[in-house]
């Protein structure tokens, strides 16, 4: 188990990049839960955000993909519009222990 960080370090609907030994994540927080995913787009495997831990899109309903605009659910990963729709995030298994969010 390797911890990725404090939940404190994300605001509430938030999210922020993390490389760990050359994988890159994103870890969201929004309406008081956490996901973790890889961050990689699943039309090209390009990584999401535009500038670092900007993940949002404009309204902060989903995550979006700078590179072609895909929008993904927070809650699933699932892309429901762009050049992926019908695909999803890689979610990565983790729980939260004592403030920390730990990959599994």
């Amino acid at each position: 188990m390797t911890v990725l960080c404090k939940t404190c370090e994300i605001p509430s609907q938030s999210a922020r990049g993390f490389n760990l030994d050359g994988r890159a994540l994103v870890a969201v927080h929004h309406n008081e839960r956490f996901f973790v995913y890889e961050n990689r787009c699943p039309h090209r495997g390009v990584e999401l955000e535009w500038q670092p831990d900007q993940f949002f899109d404009f309204e902060g309903n989903f995550i979006q993909c700078a590179t072609h605009g895909a929008l993904f659910k927070i809650d699933t990963g699932e892309c429901i519009a762009g050049p992926c729709n019908g695909q999803a995030l890689t979610a990565v298994a983790f729980t939260q222990v004592d403030g920390q969010i730990i990959l599994l």
